[in-house]
């Protein structure tokens, strides 16, 4: 009988999804090994009792298409069964399956799991297979003695390798691509919950069920996973989503929303059960907790959780949930699961217009920063946020499909709120700047531009909150808005005054100007780490001190700024020769002008895996001087020293560099791109420059893009002046400053015809 074909055999029956495909492998792989067992022993006839188990993911009986066969040989013999073990080890090997493998006696199991975490958890699942009976019997009771007896050590140990693993592996419930076994809120967490339990009881009535539920979805996607992947993969990655859902009947969006749901269920029951835990084992517990009868009557926190004492009625106090949340958010607690019942019960919800004191607390709840995020999901997790911001249940759990974003639209709002309550100090209104972070994506989820949405939304919710006419027409521009500094700043030429003026004009005046500043900073911040970065961050500042400047009546030319070409550049392009000087991220090519110079160097740079965030060109004379600044593929140091001979080769005409690109392309082949990403797209936008034709690209992110961009403006003759690059996950935006040799503008709608079909043909 041959376990692989099987195996392929039940891969390709699709009417076995999720946990029917584990149950039919389990009964197809234990019948077998039960055969393997009974053929080794009849074989090798050991002395002594023997019995083979099946321990962990295997012993609880959860076999995804990539999972580990974990085996004990159990054994009371003075020397290791090894004839056995072999006979049955081999032909799962030959059968190109992946094997977890010992041979102990109950003693050495036991004397192993005292010292090892690992060891003592994967005997709680242990399984008998085949053999005696007894002795499996005896290693089941002698496991149990030993969580029972050093239930404080073990909690202490599994406690500590919970938060270590949470830390490295992120959140299932908010981050896009979540590890659906290692997250926080994954199926390891359901499992130390299992064997947390084991030592001493930690969950409360209801527990078990909601776990067994939210175990039971993240275990099927993961097993759907492994097959739309073909391997043993637990991160549920973009480019798989779509593939999971089909095999559930679902879109990948209610896949995640499903996802999201089961990993907030279990990190929710976690975190209490670890925060008792916690206090368990704590020797300093104050039983009087903290309590002020000043700042928060009725509320007292102990053994880090916010209580109610008796005297306590929601229904009386309308501020009672924030104040709760704000205790909670300041001495870094958890609102104990009674307090929220009770609120839940008796909180009667928001007036239809709030009063000052409501909002106030609601601000103040904001500017806790990141402690004020896991008080406000457990608020949403029992429903009562929902109550004071309806319009959150639609961002809820919402996918965002690009890999731009690493965190779900509502847990997206919260971090970046959070981060901007760090930039409060900044601004003159933090009230607006954290309520307006909070709500810049609340558009998102409903039909239609999410900008667009989002204004219409905040036009109701400013008022509702108790904000006047003037503070919520701030809070609309904060989401119109909020796109527009990153974009001119990474798009746009910072030294056009039409630039300039036209921000201006946008923003309108210098506090709403600090407000998007600080709500962009925030907002990159939480997006994710090739949104925000010390290049965007100073092309953003400089962005924000021109238009400050020119909104206090000040001339643009009277700014200090770095000039371009500046004396050396004309030093260099006077002596008429070949110049290339480079230095940290930036490379400065001299040479004589003409078309397709800047294609080639762009062509040099991808060769060298170097990829391009920034480039200026001018001419003086007969000379072109071009500058780019630059990022390496490969580690922050670039190898200027394997650039520059490359470089001259290519500008006296003897680099092949389409060959050259088509073997690195070969060499570095991408994975396929995402179904889902936008077809690529040509914009000329006129109104962005008086000197030069703004020509912006949309496309995916490909070695030599730029390359072949450049070269499209080659071929008709037209001189890139400058070229603002930026790569947003598998996408790029680029902006090029072009003009005809002569300084003209490229107006002709044919040449923009032709020229449009070029570079879309160059990008796709």
């Amino acid at each position: 009988m041959a376990l692989a074909s099987d195996r392929e055999r039940l891969l390709g029956d699709r009417t076995l999804v999720g946990r029917a495909f584990s149950d039919a492998w389990r009964a197809t792989v234990d019948p077998w090994l039960v055969t393997r067992f009974e053929e080794a022993v009849a074989a090798a006839a050991p002395a002594g009792r023997i019995s083979l188990v099946a321990v962990g993911g295997f012993g609880r009986g959860e076999l995804a298409p990539g999972s580990d066969l974990d085996l004990l040989l159990l054994h009371d013999q003075r020397q290791a069964p090894a004839e056995v073990a072999e006979a049955i080890w081999y032909p799962i090997w030959d059968e190109g399956l992946k094997l977890g493998h010992s041979v102990r006696t109950v003693t050495e199991a036991m004397d192993l799991a005292a010292e090892d975490l690992d060891t003592a958890t994967a005997l709680l699942s242990a399984r008998r297979l085949a053999g005696d009976e007894a002795l499996v019997g005896e290693l089941v009771d002698a496991t149990r003695a030993l969580w029972t007896k050093r239930a404080k050590r073990l909690l202490g140990q599994l406690r500590e390798s919970v938060a270590a693993r949470q830390a490295q592996h992120g959140e299932v419930a908010f981050l896009l691509e979540p590890d659906l076994k290692e997250g926080r809120g994954g199926l390891r967490d359901v499992h130390a919950l299992a064997w947390a339990q084991a030592a001493r009881p930690v969950l409360e009535e209801g527990d078990a069920a909601a776990l067994a539920e939210a175990e039971r979805t993240l275990f099927e996607v993961r097993v759907e996973l492994h097959r739309a992947s073909g391997r043993a993969n637990d991160r549920l990655t973009l480019q798989d989503q779509d593939a999971v859902a089909k095999a559930f009947g679902l879109s990948a969006d209610q896949l995640m929303a499903r996802v999201a749901h089961a990993g907030r269920t279990v990190a929710w029951i976690a975190d209490e059960a670890w925060d008792r835990v916690a206090s368990s084992l704590s020797t300093s517990i104050s039983l009087l907790g903290w309590r002020s009868q000043k700042r928060a009557p009725g509320l007292v926190v102990r053994e880090g959780q916010v209580l109610f004492e008796g005297s306590v009625d929601p229904a009386n106090r309308p501020d009672l949930v924030f104040e709760t949340a704000v205790v909670a958010a300041t001495k870094q607690a958890r609102i104990a699961r009674s307090t929220l019942t009770r609120l839940v019960d008796r909180c009667p919800g928001p007036p239809e217009v709030w009063p000052r004191s409501l909002r106030d607390r609601f601000v103040e709840l904001l500017r806790c920063g990141h402690d004020a995020i896991t008080v406000i999901e457990a608020l949403d997790h029992v429903g009562i946020f929902e109550r004071y911001v309806p319009e959150w249940t639609v961002v809820r759990n919402r996918p965002q499909r690009n890999a731009y974003h690493r965190f779900t639209v509502d847990r997206h709002l919260l971090e970046a709120a959070a981060n901007a309550a760090a930039l409060a100090d900044r601004v003159e209104r933090p009230d607006l700047l954290v309520v307006g972070t909070l709500l810049h994506d609340i558009g998102k989820g409903r039909p239609g531009d999410h900008t667009e949405v989002g204004i219409e939304l905040i036009r109701a919710m400013g008022p509702r909150m108790g904000f006047d006419d003037d503070d919520t027409e701030v809070l609309v521009d904060l989401c119109r808005l909020h796109l527009l500094l990153p974009d001119v700043a990474t798009r746009r030429d910072l030294t056009d005054e039409r630039t300039i003026a036209t921000v201006a004009e946008a923003v309108g005046d210098a506090e709403r100007l600090h407000l998007l500043a600080a709500l962009t900073e925030a907002d990159s911040m939480a997006t994710g780490p090739a949104a925000w970065g010390t290049w965007k961050a100073e092309l953003v500042s400089e962005l924000v001190r021109r238009v400050e400047h020119h909104l206090e009546g000040g001339r643009l030319a009277a700014l200090t700024t770095v000039e371009f070409p500046d004396a050396h550049h004309r030093e260099l392009a006077a002596a008429g020769d070949v110049a290339v000087e480079a230095h940290d991220d930036t490379i400065t090519v001299v040479a004589p002008d003409r078309p397709g110079l800047f294609s080639r160097v762009a062509g040099v740079l991808a060769i060298a895996g170097l990829e391009v965030r920034a480039a200026d060109a001018a001419s003086i004379d007969d000379m072109a001087v071009e500058v780019f600044h630059v990022s390496s593929r490969f580690g922050a140091v670039i190898a200027w020293e394997r650039v520059e001979p490359l470089l001259h080769a290519a500008l006296s005409g003897r680099l092949a560099i389409e060959a050259r690109l088509a073997e690195r392309v070969r060499a570095y082949a991408p994975q396929a791109s995402r179904p889902d990403l936008p077809p690529p797209a040509v914009r000329f936008d006129d109104a962005a420059s008086a000197s030069a034709t703004v020509v912006e690209v949309h496309a995916r992110d490909r070695i030599g893009v730029l390359y072949r961009i450049t070269r499209a403006f080659a071929e008709f003759d037209l001189d890139v002046r400058t070229a603002k690059v930026q790569t947003l996950g598998e996408l790029i935006v680029d902006a090029f400053y072009v003009t005809h040799t002569d300084g003209s503008l490229v107006t002709d709608a044919e040449v923009r015809a032709e020229l449009e079909r070029s570079i879309l043909h160059a990008v796709t």
